[in-house]
């Protein structure tokens, strides 16, 4: 399975560890994630060299190319909002964590479309539970 992994980089790095719990423990999983290397640590160094248009096309067509969207939208981030507006329009599943006591758009809470989850955690080891029962319930209908 392909999975599209969306978080923040240019607005704010602090859930860093729970991006990382992520990725880590679904890759361990076999789960194919083209996006892992932006849960890592000196990401937004090694993206401010590429050119947006480059990002832009390269983001897109992996979202194209997944079978579903995870986000972690504790910490707001333009780019993120439009991953998710993307998948959703493409018909992808999507799956946005947050941590529990974040507040987070109205944009994404209020959103009733079919494919849209939206779950909170409180710790990263059950962030890792939600990702991993949403990719469950995604895997039912391939």
């Amino acid at each position: 399975m392909n999975v599209y992994f969306a978080c923040s980089i240019t607005g704010g790095r602090a859930y860093e560890a729970v991006y990382q719990a992520i990725t880590r423990a679904l890759t361990s999983d076999g789960i194919v994630i083209p996006t892992a290397h932006l849960a890592e640590t000196g990401v937004v160094d090694e993206e401010k060299i590429i050119e947006p248009r480059v990002v832009f096309e390269r983001d897109v067509n992996w979202i194209r190319g997944a079978q579903a969207l995870i986000a972690e939208v504790s910490a707001p981030s333009h780019g993120v909002g439009y991953e998710i507006g993307l998948a959703l329009e493409l018909g992808k599943p999507v799956l946005c964590l947050h941590e529990q006591r974040r507040a987070v758009s109205k944009m994404i809470t209020g959103n009733p479309h079919p494919k849209l989850s939206v779950k909170a955690y409180e710790t990263p080891e059950q962030a890792v539970e939600l990702a991993r029962e949403f990719l469950a319930q995604v895997k039912l209908y391939l």
